[in-house]
């Protein structure tokens, strides 16, 4: 299974991305890039394509739904961060909802996250073969007799 935000997208193409300008290059090395950005009020920046009526990211790549998802993903800005998928960490995430519901997606359940089977190649099919583990009695003569080193003179367990 995928990441079901590697075929959505809908988050970035249903509200404004709004954020402080010092999140964004020059002054941020790892934030959005600076042509994808452009001024919305004294200290905010916004993602340009959200600050519309038809919002859609500069960032967004991909069609909403079939394989939508986020071009500058480890240069999104916090409020990206900070957008869950609804049910992936045990919670319900509203602007998830609102997102998928605006683009006609199914709403993400519980049962969207469940765990699937891990087969691991090579391991799986190599057969358990049950071995008997030897008795106390049947271990050689001083089998975990080790003497335990002696503290050195002068420290306190001496």
């Amino acid at each position: 299974m995928s990441h079901p935000c590697l075929r959505c997208g809908a988050c970035c193409a249903t509200f404004r991305v709004s954020f402080h300008w010092s999140e964004a290059q020059p002054d941020n090395p790892d934030g959005p890039p600076a042509d994808l950005v452009m001024p919305l009020r004294r200290h905010e920046l916004a993602m340009r394509g959200t600050e519309g009526s038809h919002p859609r990211c500069a960032g967004l790549r991909g069609t909403i739904g079939v394989d939508g998802h986020c071009g500058i993903y480890p240069q999104r800005p916090s409020v990206c961060r900070e957008v869950e998928p609804s049910w992936e960490f045990g919670r319900h995430s509203p602007q998830c909802d609102k997102g998928r519901a605006a683009h006609g997606l199914k709403l993400l359940t519980p049962d969207d996250w469940a765990m699937q089977p891990v087969v691991l190649p090579g391991v799986d099919q190599v057969p358990l073969v049950a071995t008997a583990m030897p008795e106390v009695d049947d271990l050689p003569p001083g089998y975990g007799a080790e003497p335990s080193p002696s503290p050195d003179a002068g420290s306190p367990l001496s």
